[in-house]
């Protein structure tokens, strides 16, 4: 008895606390309508390269370089160079070998980085504000003037291979890579952005400069600034771009086929943590929202709602431990491991729905878990969504966007992406306005319109569900089967 009132005391004051803090989250909204007004510009040089900055000055600056690139332009003679070209950053150039590369590099004492991802190449970097010149001579370099030995690529396609097989043993890494194969059978975002072990022998140096003549023209590329005055970084990038040439190499646009479909890997050779039990995991999604659909605030809104994590959290500010996911699923069902929300978009689709890890004693039991949490989103379960499910998501939606772009690295990659894609930025203040303005019944239309109707993208080809899983054949039983009992696309 004591136990349990201890309970119920802990679960009062958090109750307070939590109405507490969104009272004061509530008071303190009109600060948000004083956020400084945006300094966005953005320049096109002559041969197409656009230059955008933003961002107040500080004591120090963010600069990048956006390519237009990524496994969803692939061809099967270039199926993997992707995942090579950011291993391949910040080697050799001309004049410059690969130990002055590091030494000048170093010299600068800021961070450095190049991901390539589905759809974008980026080239990233943080610095004083007196070093900005430096580096972006230096990035400039690697995008443009690579040498790329013989040596070099050798030596990377070694790293690469290593790198594989770690990911591969590793079910929260590899299942989500597959889950997109699966979801976009052969075509665009299913191809493969990690190279498959089998084609890295093959790649050879002319592959990567093919390559490179193929996505690396200036129209394909955006040059981005926080913390740099306008002028500044137009008078950097055309001295360091402004001679360079169109490729006239056609890339025509293909339009992101969703197929959906079941894969299941069976028992992988996975890696085993000591003294921790072996588990089984499952993805289910369905195809979500490109970037610029205007219900994409509010389907970013319905993840924040489901959240998730890990079973064990040791708390504080942010965790999300008050979300749908959280006190519905993993603090009611000791034989889940993890379990939280998923949203990916792109371009022209995206993918939407919950992964978890369980114990596979128990595993036939997840897909009602996984259906029942989908299915509540959408009005016509258990009461659906209520308004403070969703002022809850809102609050804490429009807080992490806020922290996030606190980071000057953030704020670069969204200026340079949306560019990259829209040409413009969304400003923060219009941003945060949009999330605050959602209602319950637009949270609850675009889970209806994702989960079960079909979002009906340009390139939509079905709408059953996408489905992943690992462990024992057969563990989790027939979640196709679950969806259509939950009135899932199916």
């Amino acid at each position: 008895m004591l136990l349990r009132n201890l309970r119920l005391l802990k679960n009062t004051a958090e109750s307070r606390f939590s109405a507490q803090f969104l009272r004061k989250f509530s008071n303190a909204r009109p600060h948000l309508d004083q956020l400084p007004e945006s300094l966005f510009k953005v320049t096109t040089l002559p041969n197409g390269l656009r230059v955008a900055t933003d961002g107040l000055p500080g004591h120090f600056s963010a600069l990048g370089i956006y390519v237009d690139s990524g496994s969803r332009y692939e061809d099967s003679s270039l199926c993997g160079v992707s995942h090579l070209m950011d291993r391949l950053a910040y080697q050799s150039t001309l004049g410059i070998n690969a130990h002055e590369m590091e030494s000048k590099l170093g010299s600068l004492g800021g961070n450095y980085m190049c991901v390539s991802s589905r759809e974008s190449i980026i080239y990233q970097a943080a610095v004083f504000n007196h070093d900005v010149a430096q580096m972006f001579e230096l990035l400039s370099a690697t995008v443009r003037w690579p040498q790329i030995t013989e040596e070099e690529l050798y030596m990377q396609k070694e790293a690469a291979m290593y790198e594989i097989s770690e990911i591969w043993q590793k079910p929260e890494l590899i299942l989500p890579e597959i889950l997109h194969m699966t979801a976009y059978q052969n075509n665009t975002l299913g191809l493969p952005l990690l190279c498959p072990e089998e084609r890295l022998p093959a790649i050879r140096r002319q592959d990567v400069l093919r390559y490179r003549e193929k996505f690396y023209s200036p129209e394909r590329i955006v040059a981005a600034f926080v913390g740099v005055d306008h002028e500044q970084a137009v008078d950097m990038a055309t001295k360091q771009f402004g001679d360079m040439a169109n490729s006239h190499i056609a890339v025509p646009r293909q339009v992101a086929q969703y197929t959906g479909g079941v894969r299941d890997m069976g028992n992988m050779a996975v890696e085993h943590v000591p003294n921790q039990p072996e588990l089984a995991h499952i993805l289910v999604a369905f195809e979500g929202l490109s970037i610029n659909d205007p219900d994409i605030y509010a389907l970013a809104t319905l993840q924040t709602l489901l959240g998730g994590g890990g079973s064990f959290s040791a708390g504080g500010p942010g965790k999300g431990m008050y979300s749908r996911l959280y006190t519905s699923v993993l603090n009611r069902y000791a034989f889940i491991e993890n379990c939280a929300a998923f949203n990916h978009s792109y371009t022209d689709s995206g993918l939407f729905g919950i992964t978890v890890s369980c114990l596979p004693s128990h595993a036939k039991l997840v897909a009602p878990v996984i259906c029942s949490q989908l299915a509540y989103c959408t009005s016509k379960f258990s009461g659906g969504l209520t308004l403070s499910d969703v002022s809850r998501a809102k609050n804490q939606l429009r807080s992490s966007l806020l922290m996030n772009l606190e980071s000057k690295m953030v704020e670069l990659e969204d200026v340079g992406r949306q560019v990259q894609v829209t040409g413009k930025r969304l400003a923060v203040q219009e941003m945060c306005d949009k999330i605050d303005a959602l209602t319950v019944s637009d949270i609850t239309r675009v889970a209806t319109r994702v989960l079960k109707t079909g979002v009906n993208n340009e390139g939509s080809l079905s709408s059953r569900p996408t489905v992943v899983m690992q462990g024992k054949p057969g563990v989790f039983g027939d979640v196709l089967a679950e969806c259509k009992k939950y009135g899932l696309s199916a």
